[in-house]
């Protein structure tokens, strides 16, 4: 679904430089008033409504005590990201009907105690029946309602525990798998295999969302095979006729292997992967076994997920994760973008504070596709030192570059060791994926359990273009093979259109402006037909208004083309960011762009965006980085002003 534009935009005047000026320092002091007292930033981190919702669920999984208060907050949360326009739940603002969403919330309201025959929920449940009933859910809904005995486990793909004690060279294995996946699996093989119900005391269940008829199971993930995902439906027919059949011993040494897997990996209060459904299926996987709510690993399991939740005065929700590195990094480029004394003061206290937070002594999952690399990343969250991932790396690793000026030496030896290890995961390929090097085993998307699409983390051009913009800062030789081979690898993903994929945000906005400031950084002018073409990309799409927008529609499968959005403040500034990394600071896009960043600014300096424009997993999960308006707009700002006042028309920086 597209949200229409403003038929009242209009052509936007050109900002005087002293009104950018005003607005900046607007800006900046919002940004600043919101640093926490250590240093760091971080924002709210909002994903659709199925991640509240599985909060309420695994409370009542649990057989916790009823919190009305909270449950309350959660429930008038849903309510109101209900769409009145097709009456479930989308996957973003503004999106279209999702079925797996739709049940989630539909069955947490119920469980709140919000009655089947309420208006919304009649609504929703005729939706639902419409596109085929739960039944017709993905994956993972499935195994939720499976766990409640909502929904027969005939229906979810069978993944025995044994498959964690596979030789690598198997070619299904966690190894080969992203992160994210990795962390989700393992304490659902527990689950699978041992079948828990959930203690629901209340009872509710959601029979009415079955419609009786069967479903063909659908799938998200892009360019499947039909011989490949033949087989792998025949193999997953043959292990649900063995399944009771495997070895005591076995399975007993498979349980335990997945147990140990979890617990090196607990966390802490920050929890499995740091990414709630893992945490979430971990405390289940506890439950299950019979770890009593008081055991060490069970209860700061459990732990980790409250850490999640968002309390208003009447909303409440449940955060996938949190991003204080990525939000720290990112606010810390837009102050010193700033530049004023004020401004580096509070970027070189972000930057101590980002300094600790380098992973030196855990060799993480990445080591068993790279070994002998030596750890040095940063991971995304407060800790997750098993999975650093590239993109935070790059970007923390130019922040303290760029603080040399005035820092001198401090941050030298963690450049130096993220550099490293940076390097040391570029796949073979020359780009670099997020958490991982080479995990391009496309032909697991062809798994029954894979419908979502999302199980590898192959190289992908944003990332690749943040890895050769630190690489070209810190001043890597134009002709290095890595940096030929990344080059190469950047030229190659480009689309016809001039564009680039962008997979960790919305979405080719995201991708050019991410590819053209790595251009800049290694030396590619605006006259280089790779740079021209995607200038001339940005300028096309270019809403009336003076803006950029783009939705998450545009990870179709059937995408065939931008397709208008309304203009939002953050693909504005990458737009923006993106251009003048191309020369192009004097353009009249350029200067209509910075015109509608102006005439958005809210009163507190900030820009406000409902929007989603950060990426989870194509077509199946969205983010809406409430950060993003805040800092990306004052440093698009700031770095027009720059430019404008210099002499020097090129950007110096690789971001």
């Amino acid at each position: 679904m597209h949200l229409p534009i403003d038929p009242q935009a209009s052509e936007a005047p050109i900002v005087p430089l002293a009104m950018v000026e005003q607005a900046v320092a607007r800006a900046a002091a919002a940004l600043a008033a919101a640093q926490r007292d250590d240093g760091h930033w971080v924002f709210e981190l909002e994903a659709d409504a199925t991640i509240p919702a599985e909060y309420v669920l695994l409370r009542h999984y649990l057989g916790e005590p009823v919190d009305a208060g909270l449950e309350a907050k959660i429930g008038r949360y849903l309510r109101r990201i209900q769409s009145a326009g097709h009456d479930g739940w989308g996957l973003f603002h503004g999106g279209a009907f999702d079925v797996s969403a739709s049940v989630k919330a539909y069955y947490a309201l119920k469980m709140i105690g919000d009655l089947p025959d309420a208006p919304h929920m009649a609504r929703a449940r005729a939706a639902i029946l419409a596109a085929g009933g739960a039944a017709a859910s993905n994956v993972f809904t499935r195994i939720q309602l499976a766990l409640y005995e909502a929904g027969p486990w005939s229906t979810v793909p069978t993944m025995p525990p044994e498959l964690i004690l596979l030789p690598r060279w198997f070619p299904i294995h966690l190894s080969k798998m992203s992160y994210w996946a990795r962390t989700v699996v393992v304490p659902l093989l527990v689950l699978g295999a041992l079948k828990p119900v959930a203690r629901n005391p209340l009872g509710v269940k959601v029979d009415e969302l079955y419609t009786g008829r069967p479903v063909k199971a659908g799938s998200k993930a892009a360019d499947r095979k039909f011989l490949w995902t033949a087989g792998f439906t025949t193999l997953d027919r043959l292990l649900k006729a063995g399944d009771g059949l495997w070895p005591k011993g076995l399975r007993k040494r498979a349980m335990q292997a997945c147990v140990d897997f979890v617990v090196e990996r607990l966390n802490g209060e920050d929890g499995l992967g740091a990414i709630y459904p893992a945490m979430a299926n971990s405390v289940m996987m506890f439950d299950a076994l019979g770890y009593p709510a008081v055991h060490p690993a069970r209860a700061v399991a459990r732990l980790s997920v409250e850490k999640l939740l968002v309390i208003k005065e009447d909303e409440a929700y449940c955060q996938p994760c949190v991003s204080p590195v990525w939000d720290t990094a990112l606010a810390a480029h837009a102050m010193m973008e700033v530049g004023d004394p004020p401004a580096e003061d509070r970027a070189a206290r972000a930057l101590q504070w980002l300094g600790p937070r380098q992973v030196l002594d855990v060799e993480g999952d990445w080591a068993e596709e790279r070994p002998g690399v030596r750890p040095g990343g940063w991971a995304f969250q407060y800790n997750n030192a098993h999975y650093p991932d590239l993109d935070d790396t790059a970007v923390v690793v130019m922040a303290m570059d760029r603080a040399r000026g005035r820092a001198g030496a401090v941050h030298d030896e963690a450049i130096a060791r993220g550099v490293e290890w940076t390097a040391g995961l570029q796949s073979r390929d020359g780009g670099w994926g997020a958490f991982d090097a080479d995990n391009s085993y496309h032909y697991l998307n062809n798994l029954p359990f894979a419908d979502h699409g999302a199980l590898l983390d192959p190289p992908t051009a944003d990332v690749s273009a943040r890895c050769v913009s630190m690489l070209a800062q810190i001043g890597e030789a134009d002709g290095s093979a890595r940096m030929t081979a990344a080059l190469a690898y950047l030229d190659a993903e480009q689309e016809a259109d001039g564009s680039w994929f962008g997979r960790w945000g919305v979405n080719y906005v995201y991708g050019t402006w991410s590819a053209l400031c790595a251009l800049n950084a290694a030396g590619r002018g605006g006259d280089h037909p790779s740079v021209a073409k995607a200038v001339g990309w940005l300028k096309s799409i270019q809403n009336p208004d003076g803006g950029w927008g783009e939705d998450c529609e545009s990870y179709a499968l059937d995408y065939a083309g931008y397709m208008p959005a309304p203009s939002t403040a953050s693909q504005t500034a990458w737009a923006l960011l993106g251009l003048m990394a191309a020369g192009e600071v004097e353009s009249p896009a350029v200067e209509r762009g910075i015109g509608w960043l102006a005439r958005h600014q809210d009163a507190d300096g900030l820009w406000g965006q409902e929007q989603y424009t950060g990426g989870g997993f194509p077509r199946v999960f969205y983010l809406r980085y409430h950060g993003y308006p805040k800092y990306f707009p004052l440093w698009a700002m700031a770095r027009y002003r720059n430019l404008r006042r210099s002499n020097a028309r090129r950007v110096a920086w690789g971001m």
